[in-house]
């Protein structure tokens, strides 16, 4: 090992990814926060790219409150996504909702709270995933998809 790092290395890129969040607020009866994108129409959870300085507790709230006007309380990290075409690792946290009225933003043209079964019926399996996944209680889950289907673990 120790001949082996002494060896000169070849110089190799390293891979770029970035680091986003994403917040399953639970209401009490179980219903869901969704956003409909204004970029594109989909519907899934609130969220985006994490700021260099803040923590991804931070960033989830900051990042649900400004795309749905509501507060939450986060609670803890149910899975890590990656989307491998894109190089996208997103965080996802369980949230309590603590205030706020639902209002869209400059990136989202509807908010709604679904049920599980809408959750299913409305977003692609990539993202309903990330929902269905913070109810169950067994996370944190780790998965990865290609930007369409999930790619099996192994």
């Amino acid at each position: 090992m120790l001949l082996y790092m002494s060896q000169p290395q070849e110089a190799t890129s390293s891979p770029l990814h970035s680091v986003s969040v994403a917040g399953v607020v639970v209401r009490e009866d179980g219903r869901l926060l969704a956003i409909r994108r204004a970029d594109n129409g989909t519907w899934e959870l609130p969220g985006g790219v994490l700021e260099l300085a803040e923590t991804p507790e931070a960033g989830v709230a900051r990042e649900v409150l400004e795309e749905t006007g509501i507060h939450v309380e986060v609670d803890e990290l149910t899975g890590v996504y990656k989307n491998t075409t894109r190089g996208i690792v997103a965080l996802v946290f369980r949230c309590k909702p603590s205030g706020g009225t639902e209002r869209t933003s400059s990136e989202s043209t509807a908010v709604s709270w679904l049920t599980p079964e809408e959750v299913s019926e409305r977003m692609s399996e990539v993202f309903a995933v990330r929902l269905l996944d913070a109810l169950d209680g067994n996370g944190p889950h780790v998965r990865s998809h290609d930007g369409k289907q999930l790619i099996p673990a192994g």
